[in-house]
């Protein structure tokens, strides 16, 4: 066979392949046997080995993964991804369509869709070919996992040339899932080979679509259902239904369990359907989706910051079983929170095997007085944490002792405190038990931003006694990494230099890393942007703290304490001692410059001059106060396109209304020479 004949077979091939492929994985119903597509498959590989050049980079052969790569990238998506309001109360789903009814009227139709439990992602096809794709991250950009997904067999490299045209630019929204029976085979592998399984298959799914090494995830048996469009360029779409029915045609996988309907009685109706199901479809659904079907009303409706008006997730209750009590152990989290575990008699909870569940803390433990060899009802809360509802009665059956909480933390030793209802080790920076999270936390993208350190290189280094306070972190050497599993000589040498590139760090990341309680990454950003360095904010009294926005007697008591601690105040030397640059800046003027201080604010609606987020953050920076509630302490409230009900609340209190022209001639009264360029 010569090059000309190789490449018209091999394009034969592929085009066969790629229709057993979507006939198999995503409408499943093949046409022909395993052994036949076997033979297909391999005739093409010999085919692509004779003739290297006529491999396509979409080839059907090029799914098995390929090197590991050194991090995941960082991705903007599309279109924003957002998050679902959602509840399980019928009558939040009532308040719902009312408000969907104010705007739109009695034509309402919505779409009804399953709610899958899996990992979200963004699939962007340019010209009909795979291009990129990204885990859904904050919602605004994700991690890119493009070689990942291309193992993933039910999602096509090119997408088929079928229904309303080959869009030039589509990005779909799909959930990556792993089915039970699955996710089941292969925790039993992990636990045959002394591993930790996984909790669930969301957590499968998610852990195998971040991968650094593509084989693994290929390894994985992952699959997706795609359920929406966030940009498409050159097809035009006029509803939800239409977009179910461009997807599947585009060879995309579209789940089935779908219907149209018009009133609150036909969602309870599909949500009581779908709820007696789910123990039969093989997959987790933690729910249903309720979209408005027509786009052009979904515009009107609009969305707020964190979720669109025209959709809603109705959640079904959670599953619950009876079983035993075995035992009831203290474990410490990290944070330091010890909470009462239940080790119970193994039970199936909705498909998956429960052998733990939490008690909450010890006024819990109380209140339902649990013991060992009780007899209790388990749930499964969102489908993913098993906890201990109740205790049920037994007549005649000898009851165990009353369960106390350690004095002493089981894992370092340190005497426990009480906080509240919960016990708590406060040797938060040296516990071993904490210290896997807080390495963790201390790598995150937010803190000192280590590519390559997640949980599972985490755990090991904590288990090898190669981690045992944070400042280690920054003594580990490319030998040591080399006697982990999972890392050869380039990834652990660029883990070593990423450890390196993070030692030079500013204050406000250097304080969220240390994991200070109640401080997020805002407050760590006020903190460093008050006190400028972090000697004055260590000797800082609490009266100081409390002068900063937003700092009340609770945070500044946590604040104090934490840098009282001897343990903290050791790991905190010790990072300084040579390991880690904290850069550090002139602390703010005094506050008596703010321009807006005193003032609170109430954003609500679209803007179009900037987002709600960088107008709030403008209003912060000049010392006023950005709240998401309206009360009669607001002195004013902002409203752009579409508010929402915070408007009406605004003018029954009467709080003064400003619409976007409004707050803007407001700053520059108040001294801001150019507000909208310092926005964002």
């Amino acid at each position: 066979m010569n090059k000309n004949e190789a490449a018209k077979r091999i394009a034969e091939l592929t085009r066969q392949i790629r229709h057993h492929d979507e006939l198999y994985y995503v409408r499943d119903r093949p046409e022909i046997s395993d052994s036949d597509y076997d033979q297909l498959f391999h005739e093409l590989e010999r085919l692509e080995g004779r003739f290297p050049d006529l491999r396509d980079p979409d080839s059907p052969t090029q799914r098995v993964g390929g090197e590991p790569a050194s991090a995941l990238p960082t991705v903007e998506h599309e279109a924003p991804m957002g998050s679902l309001d959602s509840d399980r109360d019928p009558a939040a789903l009532r308040r719902f369509d009312e408000r969907v009814r104010k705007v739109v009227g009695d034509r309402v139709e919505y779409v009804l869709e399953p709610k899958f439990d899996g990992a979200s992602v963004e699939l962007v096809y340019e010209e009909g070919r795979l291009a990129r794709a990204a885990t859904r991250g904050d919602g605004r950009r994700g991690e890119g996992v493009t070689a990942n997904v291309k193992t993933i067999r039910s999602i096509p490299l090119r997408l088929k040339q079928e229904g309303p045209g080959l869009p030039s630019l589509l990005s779909v929204r799909g959930e990556v899932i792993m089915h039970i029976e699955p996710f089941e085979q292969l925790n039993e592998r992990l636990l045959d080979q002394g591993k930790e399984p996984f909790a669930n298959p969301r957590n499968a799914a998610a852990g195998a679509l971040r991968q650094l090494d593509s084989r693994v995830t290929a390894s994985r048996p992952l699959d997706i259902f795609v359920y929406d469009i966030l940009a498409v360029e050159g097809v035009a779409l006029e509803t939800q239904w239409e977009i179910r029915q461009a997807l599947a045609a585009w060879g995309l996988k579209v789940n089935a369990l779908s219907e149209r309907g018009r009133s609150v009685e036909d969602v309870l109706a599909f949500h009581q359907k779908l709820e007696k199901q789910r123990d039969d479809l093989g997959y987790e659904i933690d729910g249903i989706v309720i979209k408005l079907n027509d786009l052009e009303d979904r515009k009107r409706l609009g969305a707020t910051a964190r979720h669109p008006r025209w959709a809603f997730a109705f959640k079904f209750p959670p599953r619950k079983e009876v079983t035993r009590v075995l035992r009831i152990i203290a474990s410490v989290g990290r944070t330091g929170i010890v909470t009462p575990v239940a080790l119970m008699r193994p039970v199936e909870i909705g498909g998956v095997t429960v052998s733990r569940a939490t008690l909450h803390n010890r006024e819990e433990v109380a209140r339902k007085d649990i013991r060992e060899g009780d007899r209790v009802r388990v749930e499964r809360a969102g489908d993913v944490i098993s906890q201990v509802v109740e205790r049920i009665d037994e007549e005649h059956h000898r009851r165990g002792a009353r369960f106390k909480m350690p004095a002493e933390c089981p894992s370092c030793g340190t005497r426990l405190v009480e906080r509240g209802p919960f016990t708590v080790c406060p040797n938060s920076l040296a516990c071993p038990a904490q210290l896997v999270g807080r390495v963790v936390h201390f790598a995150s993208r937010e803190a000192l931003d280590i590519e390559g350190l997640g949980e599972e290189t985490a755990k090991q280094l904590v288990e090898r006694d190669l981690v045992r306070r944070l400042p280690d972190i920054f003594d580990l050497e490319r030998e040591d990494l080399l006697s982990l599993h999972g890392f050869a000589e380039k990834s652990a040498t660029n883990l070593v230099a990423a450890i390196a590139h993070s030692s030079r760090v500013e204050l406000s990341r250097f304080l969220y890393a240390l994991g200070i309680p109640e401080v997020g990454v805002a407050v760590a950003r006020d903190l460093a942007r008050r006190f400028g360095s972090l000697r004055s904010l260590r000797s800082a009294d609490r009266g100081k703290l409390e002068e900063v926005q937003g700092i009340g007697p609770r945070m500044s008591e946590e604040i104090t304490g934490f840098f009282a601690d001897n343990h903290a105040a050791e790991v905190i030397d010790s990072l300084l001692d040579g390991r880690v640059e904290v850069v550090e800046s002139e602390p703010e003027a005094s506050p008596g410059n703010k321009v807006l201080e005193g003032l609170k604010f109430v954003f609500t609606g679209g803007l179009v001059g900037w987002s709600r987020a960088q107008a709030q953050e403008l209003v912060e920076a000049h010392g006023g106060r950005a709240t998401s509630s309206v009360s009669g302490e607001t002195d004013y409230v902002v409203a752009g396109a579409d508010p929402g009900s915070k408007l009406e609340q605004a003018r029954r209190l009467g709080v003064d209304v400003l619409d976007e022209s409004g707050f803007v001639e407001l700053l520059r009264d108040r001294g801001v020479a150019d507000p909208q360029a310092e926005r964002g």
